[in-house]
């Protein structure tokens, strides 16, 4: 098996991180087209706006195909957010999803963040265990209709 790069985000990877979002989540979850939607908001705005000295944004890699991602974006002062954490079905269960989490975790660190929070489905099971592994505490679940569904919406966070 080819080894999995992580590299950071450029602008050249933004229409693959909105489509493989509306194209995976509505295969796995029955997402509707407002979910590509709203990726497609939060990619461009990351794209035109962010402060690379305390956002970022990863790509995963195997020969030369990408097969995974994760954004870290400020929140606030104090606080970082994850964002947009994909992995490619076929990568899942290879520790992709650890390495990249872990990779969001040691930049939001390094530049000094107090917390990281993410908002997730309780219907993505392995993230959440995921999660829930690293040190992540859910913090608040409820019901709601999104993206044609209706889910358990979840806020995590993690103090660093």
């Amino acid at each position: 098996m080819e080894t999995i790069e992580i590299r950071e985000f450029t602008a050249a990877d933004a229409d693959w991180v909105v489509a493989r979002h509306g194209v995976l989540y509505a295969q796995e979850a029955g997402f509707d087209a407002s979910f590509e939607a709203l990726v497609a908001e939060i990619v461009a705005s990351f794209a035109t706006s962010h402060d690379p000295a305390r956002e970022r944004g990863w790509i995963a890699e195997r020969a030369g195909r990408r097969v995974g991602c994760i954004f870290c974006v400020r929140l606030d002062a104090t606080t970082a957010k994850l964002r947009l954490f994909l992995v490619e079905p076929e990568t899942r269960g290879t520790g992709l999803g650890r390495r990249l989490l872990d990779t969001c975790l040691g930049f939001a660190k390094h530049c000094g963040y107090a917390r990281l929070s993410l908002w997730t489905h309780e219907s993505h099971r392995a993230a959440c265990a995921l999660y829930k592994a690293r040190g992540f505490a859910c913090e608040s679940s409820h019901p709601v209709h999104s993206f044609g569904q209706d889910l358990i919406e979840q806020s995590w966070t993690i103090d660093l």
